[in-house]
């Protein structure tokens, strides 16, 4: 049995992403822990702790961050509906969250459960304040994925960068820099193109005709017409839940390399950029200087490339059948 400690800025695809954990067969959920990124904190942990009822769970629940490191918060109500939730009405969880804060719960989880796995599907706000107090914990976690960056390609909040990096990437460079031994990244291009949802596969998520296969259509609703919006892609994009299939099971990513990886924080018109040394050439002399702090460092950040797509989705039904 794994043990998975989940930080999430809980909202429609989000919450498609903590079902697949909550109801994998060999994943004990020891924690969630929520942060400020699609939604306002409260919102956030109200979604995670209606998903978790949804689930039949009684996994704790701590409330976090309520705003980036050193920046304002700006949400994305645009693309998950005011309420992260499509905007469905859904009623209030019948619990509360837990009294600690997030920061508390994750250092303790971790202490707790040497050896477990970090998924990560908001900004870093929370594991970035977690590993400055207590930088021990990041020796203690096997495996780190993050659903964020655009490693190589275009972002999707600015040409540069995607959301949940742009949110807060002082934090995300706090975490790339903290000596996590396996980092998996999985960026908002997998989610792209085929691995949408598309109309036969939201049909067939419909014929499954259980609760949860509904709440996961559902609750993307306004999330799949923004997609359409935003990239002229139509279908459902799901990128928290391909991060959680590639958590599940590593096999569906089907490329990856391990590179040194970078955080733009200076430049506004490239905030958030995820800068990949895809030909490692961080090392030539020309570049010793910007690249100083990873000279003597392993290229700790593995980056998927490319994913089994009919596997992830396969997974999927899985988990809502």
């Amino acid at each position: 049995m794994r043990t998975f400690l989940i930080d999430t800025d809980t909202a429609s695809d989000d919450a498609v992403a903590l079902i697949m954990a909550l109801r994998h067969f060999d994943v004990h959920v020891a924690a969630i822990t929520t942060v400020a990124g699609n939604v306002p904190l409260a919102q956030a942990t109200r979604n995670a702790l209606y998903t978790a009822q949804l689930c039949g769970s009684d996994v704790p629940i701590f409330p976090g961050a309520d705003r980036p490191l050193h920046r304002e918060p700006v949400h994305a109500e645009w693309f998950h509906g005011r309420d992260g939730l499509g905007d469905q009405n859904y009623p209030p969880p019948k619990r509360i969250a837990e009294s600690r804060h997030a920061i508390d719960a994750i250092i303790e989880t971790i202490d707790e459960n040497p050896g477990l796995n970090l998924i990560t599907l908001g900004p870093l706000t929370n594991i970035a304040l977690a590993l400055s107090r207590d930088p021990a914990i990041a020796g203690k976690i096997a495996r780190c994925v993050i659903m964020g960056g655009n490693p190589c390609c275009e972002g999707n909040v600015t040409p540069a960068a995607e959301y949940n990096i742009w949110c807060d990437p002082e934090a995300a460079r706090i975490v790339l820099h903290s000596g996590i031994g396996a980092i998996d990244l999985v960026g908002w291009q997998l989610c792209r193109g085929d691995a949408n949802l598309r109309e036969g596969d939201i049909a067939h998520v419909r014929s499954l005709a259980t609760p949860l296969a509904n709440f996961a259509i559902d609750c993307n609703r306004v999330a799949m017409e923004a997609n359409r919006a935003q990239s002229g892609e139509i279908g459902i994009a799901l990128p928290d839940p391909v991060a959680m299939a590639i958590a599940l099971d590593p096999t569906i990513c089907t490329s990856s390399s391990r590179h040194h990886v970078e955080i733009e924080c200076a430049s506004e018109l490239t905030r958030g950029q995820t800068v990949v040394d895809r030909l490692n050439l961080s090392a030539d002399a020309r570049n010793r200087g910007v690249w100083s702090t990873f000279r003597d460092r392993p290229r700790s950040v593995n980056v998927c490339w490319s994913i089994d797509i009919p596997r992830w989705k396969a997974l999927l039904y899985r988990s809502l059948a």
